[in-house]
């Protein structure tokens, strides 16, 4: 009896097994191409009980896999971003391990063949923590310059004095190029803008208030360029030709430019390879116009001079980079880019002087042959991991990055004195030699863990170090022997350390969502001047806390609330203590006593839908702005950089879209400014000076077809001040393009025209203490450019991952 019940046991024991066999269901999934597919979302759903689903990820090799699955009948389904969903017949499963046919997605693109899609984002677009700049599609942005497109944005103005981008009147921009500063300023990253045309950019951001988690450099935020990426699997992308020619008043006639781009991108497996390169040339044209009055111990003398400077220059840049998909977590990176800016200027001023005592009148002149010929290299190099943590949303990321910049540049001024006769009095033949290097080596890492669906934390760390060198040498030929002229050459090497470390933590509730920051930056910095053997050390530690609070009214209204604090310092060439000749009565000095500058940043917003409302209120303390002083003794200029008293920056923005009829949009921005500046100080005596102020930008977008539309846009900048700087005349430019498109909009034709009545150009004045100066300024606006661009490959799916890297949070300095 016992052996007959232990056999019955050991039967039922195994039916048991056998009716709870479980086994494996495997397939791969591939494209049209039949390469494999990776990424899909593949479910596997009972179809006795449907609340009985399985989901997984298919793999980089397509290859999808279900693990311990009952006996039962089953189905398919697949979901794929670019690609139709598919679903297979139903099948019964035994619990044998079952290898499924090769599922072929079907790409939408077959669907949407006889579709048209009129719709087309904006040239700007307001987000709730930034402005983007939708370039890669606007029509009057082909043939500008980055700079030029810039100059189009709501907000921005690009002061053509002192060479600054300024958003909402405020100086001290960040400049991002694809998540990376570019660690230059003033003149030198103008000219990279300059030289970085629109068909390299898919959007630029305007990030007016941001966050802990970004370094605390830059009052008036940060400017973050996007470049091109291009798109899925296989091998794509596009090239660009465009051809332009501009005029300035009072300009030559030749003012050409031309540029071509070519992006690829290539995908296959683990592997994401990319890369671009670029190469332009082109030519402009500036006038500046001077009128300034010395009046001193009851002599008066009248200053009118001018300078008109041609410039000549060609850029070249590539880019090579690559992505490794180690795993579904990891991913490595590098990137490596290249660039060289060859500029070639000439110019011509002259200097009319009428001195005035009692009865008497004295008049003299000054004619200066300038020029000046420069290269710029350049390269950047990124190292990056990031994987993604177990928890959903949780991630780590590591970035190193290299950057090295060069500049070589000779500057020759000769110069003759005329009587009124205009006979020779004198002559002096003067040249500056330029070399300047700098080297920046950084690291950060960020670390993302959400606790729950509405609480997450977030932290970094991020440390730089900058080495700068910079060996002017300022010469005068006497008896035809070039010597030192003293007190101008100067050998300066800076050197910067900064260590920082930030935490973000952010909550959301029904109807309110909360982020606080707190952002701290040790800062070490030396500036020695070799020549005069002096140094200037400093030492501090700065904290920067952000609050940002959203809340949700109702479906269609909301209310932002943001404070942060941010920081300024000075750049690399406004600490350099040299002596710059401009002409006889004309000087530029550095300071190395500059301080950085802080601002309190306070902003209250109302969205309801798509328009938008907002406030700012901005207290800066030590601003750093340009300031001239009036030599009484030589009745020379020198332009100098120094920390400003105080000032209270108080604006209000009002965005306005509307969709006048299926094929007619437009979209509207409004912006005034209150500007009060003090200084109790300055040049030796109080200053203070405010103003009212005024900004509007607006677009319209018109579809005539399914391939013809065309744009029409209008900005218009009121009077201002800032510092001691006061703009007379109002900017203005109305501009207009045309697109077409062919071969199913692989092929793009652009025509665009720039300030079609060339009415852009600056006016302003500096009058306090002893200086007396008016000023005009007429460069190159009003221009016509016609493109090409040609997309090749498969465009329609995943865009190559665009990291961010270590030089992200750094401030670029380096400029003059």
């Amino acid at each position: 009896m016992k052996k007959l019940l232990l056999i019955m046991t050991c039967l039922l024991a195994w039916g048991n097994s056998f009716a709870q066999k479980k086994g494996t269901i495997s397939g791969k999934l591939i494209a049209e191409n039949n390469d494999a597919l990776p990424y899909c979302l593949v479910k596997l759903v009972n179809v006795a009980d449907s609340t009985i689903t399985k989901q997984t990820a298919a793999n980089l090799d397509g290859i999808y896999q279900f693990s311990a699955v009952d006996a039962g009948t089953y189905q398919l389904q697949v979901k794929m971003v670019g690609y139709q969903n598919y679903a297979s017949a139903k099948f019964v499963f035994n619990g044998n391990d079952l290898q499924m046919q090769a599922i072929k997605m079907q790409s939408v693109s077959k669907q949407l063949k006889e579709v048209s899609v009129v719709a087309q984002k904006p040239f700007v677009e307001r987000k709730a923590d930034k402005t983007v700049l939708n370039v890669e599609n606007n029509i009057t942005a082909t043939g500008n310059s980055v700079l030029e497109l810039l100059e189009k944005a709501p907000g921005v103005t690009i002061d053509r004095q002192t060479e600054q981008i300024k958003l909402n009147n405020k100086a001290g921009i960040t400049v991002m190029i694809d998540g990376k500063t570019n660690f230059l300023s003033g003149t030198d990253i103008n000219t990279v803008l300059s030289n970085m045309t629109s068909d390299q950019v898919a959007t630029i951001e305007l990030i007016t208030n941001p966050s802990s988690k970004y370094d605390a450099a830059g009052n008036a935020g940060i400017i973050n360029i996007k470049l091109k990426r291009n798109k899925n699997y296989g091998t794509n992308g596009s090239v660009a030709l465009n051809t332009g020619l501009g005029g300035v008043k009072n300009g030559p006639s030749d003012l050409y430019r031309h540029s071509a781009n070519l992006n690829l991108n290539h995908r296959v497996a683990q592997w994401n390879i990319f890369g671009n390169t670029s190469y332009n040339i082109r030519t402009g044209y500036n006038q500046t116009l001077l009128d300034r009055t010395a009046d001193i111990n009851n002599t008066v003398t009248k200053f009118n001079q001018a300078f008109n400077r041609s410039q000549k220059g060609s850029g070249y840049s590539g880019k090579i980079g690559a992505d490794y998909y180690a795993s579904k977590k990891t991913v490595l990176g590098v990137m490596v880019e290249l660039g060289t800016i060859d500029n070639e200027q000439k110019g011509f001023s002259s200097a009319n002087i009428n001195e005035y005592q009692q009865s008497t009148q004295q008049l003299s002149y000054i004619n200066q042959n300038n020029g000046n010929n420069g290269k710029f290299n350049n390269i950047t190099s990124n190292f990056n991991i990031k994987h993604d943590l177990d928890k959903a949303e949780a991630s780590i990321t590591f970035d190193l990055d290299y950057a090295g910049y060069g500049l070589d540049r000779n500057d020759s001024f000769d110069a003759l004195y005329l009587n009124a006769a205009l006979q020779q009095t004198n002559a002096s033949n003067l040249r500056n030699i330029i070399d300047a290097k700098i080297n920046v080596l950084a690291a950060k890492t960020d670390f993302t863990w959400p606790f729950s669906k509405t609480l997450k934390f977030e932290t970094g760390l991020k440390s730089s170090i900058v080495k700068t060198n910079n060996d002017f040498v300022s010469e005068q030929l006497n008896n035809g022997q070039w010597s030192d002229v003293f007190g101008r050459s100067n050998l300066f090497v800076y050197k910067e350390n900064i260590n920082a470390g930030y935490a973000n933590l952010s909550q959301s509730w029904k109807k309110w969502q909360v982020q606080l920051g707190l952002r701290a930056e040790h800062t070490h910095s030396t500036g020695t001047s070799v020549t005069a053997n002096s140094e200037v050390d400093r030492n501090y530690i700065s904290l920067f806390p952000s609050i940002f609070v959203k809340q949700e009214i109702s479906k269609n209204h909301s209310i932002n609330y943001s404070y942060s604090r941010r920081i300024d310092r000075p750049n690399y060439q406004q600490l350099n203590p040299f002596v710059q000749y401009l002409d006889p009565y004309t000087i530029d000095s550095g300071n190395p006593y500059l301080n950085a500058q802080f601002t309190d940043n306070y902003e209250l917003g109302y969205s309801f839908k798509e328009f938008s409302l907002s406030a700012n209120y901005a207290n800066v303390k030590g601003m750093i702005t340009q300031v001239s002083r009036q030599n009484d003794a030589t009745k020379q200029i020198e332009v100098q950089r120094q920390n400003f008293g105080r000032a209270d920056l108080y604006s209000a923005n009002i965005y306005i879209p509307l969709k006048v009829t299926k094929q007619w949009s437009m979209q509207s921005n409004f912006s005034a400014m209150y500007q009060d500046y003090q200084d109790g100080t300055l040049v030796g005596a109080a200053y203070q000076r405010a103003k009212v102020s005024f900004n509007f930008n607006t677009s319209q977008a018109i579809a005539f077809s399914k391939t013809l539309r065309a744009e029409v846009s209008f900005w218009f900048d009121s009077p201002r001040i800032r510092g001691v700087e006061e703009t007379t005349v109002a900017q203005y430019a109305l501009n207009f393009g045309i697109q077409k498109t062919m071969m199913q909009n692989k092929l793009k034709l652009r025509l665009a025209v720039d300030d079609v009545f060339a009415t852009n150009h600056w006016e302003g004045r500096m009058q306090y203490q002893n200086v007396n100066m008016n000023i005009k300024n007429y460069y190159l606006s009003r221009k016509a450019s016609f493109s090409l661009n040609y997309a090749f490959g498969n465009q329609q799916v995943k865009s190559a991952r665009n990291r961010k890297t270590a030089l992200d949070d750094i401030k670029g300095r380096t400029g003059g």
